[in-house]
């Protein structure tokens, strides 16, 4: 009997065993990223007396309509994750606290506490504005050099010499009512 059992149960191991490695085999593979970016990044907020600054890594990656925004601190605990979707955003902080909603920039304040432009950073990241929305631009020849759109000011100092793409990026907000201004500073990764 004791032998009996201890088959069925190496069975059943097997069986679980199995079915686990099935699963794994039909989980869909994460499609590549049509556009990829990380750097450096770093964030003065500014409230009356009130002074704070945050910097470390950020990954973004676009896919279609989908963006991942992910910033770390220098030693790469993450300080916030932003999802973009069709019709939401998910924003995750570094406590593991969740919020949703329609506007992925609203939910970044709401999270971080000052805002962050998620909505617009894959085009200024490309050198340009956002499409089909409001915006004023300054050229230095061929080259953007300045957007302002969204109630953002955002200078692009440095471009790469391989790449048509800018190297810094300087994003600048006011303060407004319990708002904090914030100076966003970005430093791409050679793109190649």
């Amino acid at each position: 009997m004791p032998a009996i059992r201890g088959a069925s149960m190496r069975a059943l191991a097997l069986s679980f065993a199995s079915v686990a490695l099935l699963c794994a085999c039909a989980t869909p593979a994460r499609a590549p990223a049509d556009r990829a970016y990380s750097g450096r990044f770093a964030v003065t907020t500014v409230l009356g007396e009130r002074r704070e600054s945050v910097s470390g890594r950020f990954n973004l990656e676009v896919r279609g309509p989908q963006q991942i925004l992910e910033l770390a601190s220098p030693l790469g605990t993450m300080v916030a994750r932003i999802e973009i979707e069709p019709g939401g955003a998910r924003a995750t902080g570094a406590q593991m606290q969740e919020v949703r909603g329609a506007d992925a920039d609203a939910l970044t304040e709401q999270l971080l506490g000052w805002p962050l432009p998620v909505s617009g950073l894959a085009d200024w990241i490309e050198g340009r504005e956002v499409p089909q929305r409001p915006a004023r631009i300054e050229r230095d020849g061929g080259r953007i050099v300045l957007i302002e759109q969204d109630g953002w000011t955002i200078r692009l100092p440095e471009y790469f010499e391989s790449a048509a793409r800018p190297r810094r990026l300087v994003l600048e907000r006011p303060a407004a009512a319990n708002t904090p201004s914030v100076v966003l500073r970005l430093i791409i990764d050679d793109p190649s």
